[in-house]
């Protein structure tokens, strides 16, 4: 692995971007994040990419824009041994929390060595704080990477491992505009996430990056879902250059933050845990959404 760019600020976060195999058809994304902490012995949150490009397309995303396969195990872990040796060379990270999100390029499912990164982790690094975190869109046709994620999460992280769940409307029509592969229905993330859960650890979370044009009903979310298995999380969508161009850039309505919307009122009627999560703008104007700073980079012609 080179790494061939780096950009951001320090306290914020570094978004870098490595040439794998020696070919630039191998480019991939990584950010080393404060994610609004302090102090890394804190909060530290590391953020992987599994694809080189992404062939999902989701609409609001800059990765989409070409696929050339997956990383390796080896490659993964580049990404975080890179990332950890930089603050702790010794690979013993004493961070309260340390987040390793699967959520930069790539849809994780759809690489198996996923999983045996996963598992590789928990022994790699001494991290008593160590939270592994999947994101994901629930594409079709991977159920042997989501019962392999049942088993490494109840062998290696049976408590701190979060699952996200990125659906970002309830109107099954727009949701597949949004996200243009075949996924699971919402019946079928539901299933999985009880199992997923099993009333130990964190909850599921559904994420829904909102835009006045794709809606978001509670009461779809209550029935479908169960409050005691998963939380929903609401975030406005990124400004990355995809999203500025279909004009989905959103900000939170009025009351939002405060949790004084119908939306969250109506979410925790039914019993969810409802986060909103704006994060810091600092990080939009550092280009620091999945695939902006690597097609920011190709733009400008390397």
């Amino acid at each position: 692995m080179e790494v061939i760019h780096e950009s951001g600020m320090d306290g914020l976060a570094r978004v870098f971007v490595a040439r794998f195999r020696q070919d630039d058809r191998y480019l991939a994304e990584f950010v080393d994040s404060m994610s609004g902490s302090p102090s890394r012995d804190k909060k530290w949150v590391a953020i992987l990419s599994s694809q080189y490009g992404c062939p999902v397309g989701c609409a609001f995303c800059d990765a989409g824009d070409h696929f050339d396969g997956n990383l390796s195990k080896d490659e993964l872990l580049a990404q975080l041994d890179f990332m950890v040796e930089r603050h702790y060379p010794d690979r013993k990270v004493p961070t309260g929390k340390f987040k390793v999100q699967f959520a930069r390029m790539g849809e994780p499912a759809f690489n198996p060595e996923v999983i045996d990164a996963l598992r590789d982790m928990k022994t790699r690094y001494d991290a008593p704080g160590l939270m592994p975190c999947i994101s994901t869109v629930a594409p079709r046709n991977c159920a042997d990477f989501f019962e392999r994620l049942l088993d490494v999460r109840a062998q290696c992280y049976p408590v701190d491992f979060q699952l996200q769940f990125s659906v970002h409307t309830t109107d099954g029509a727009l949701r597949d505009r949004l996200i243009p592969c075949p996924k699971w229905s919402l019946e079928q993330i539901s299933d999985y996430g009880n199992r997923f859960h099993g009333g130990r650890g964190r909850k599921a979370v559904i994420n829904f990056a909102l835009s006045g044009a794709f809606p978001l009903d509670p009461l779809i979310i209550g029935d479908l879902f169960d409050p005691g298995h998963f939380m929903v999380k609401l975030t406005p969508v990124n400004p990355t250059l995809n999203a500025s161009r279909r004009g989905l850039t959103s900000s939170l309505p009025p009351g939002f933050e405060q949790g004084d919307h119908p939306i969250i009122k109506g979410l925790r009627e039914h019993g969810f845990d409802t986060v909103v999560s704006v994060g810091d703008t600092g990080e939009n104007a550092l280009g620091s959404n999945c695939g902006q700073v690597l097609a920011l980079w190709k733009k400008k012609g390397k």
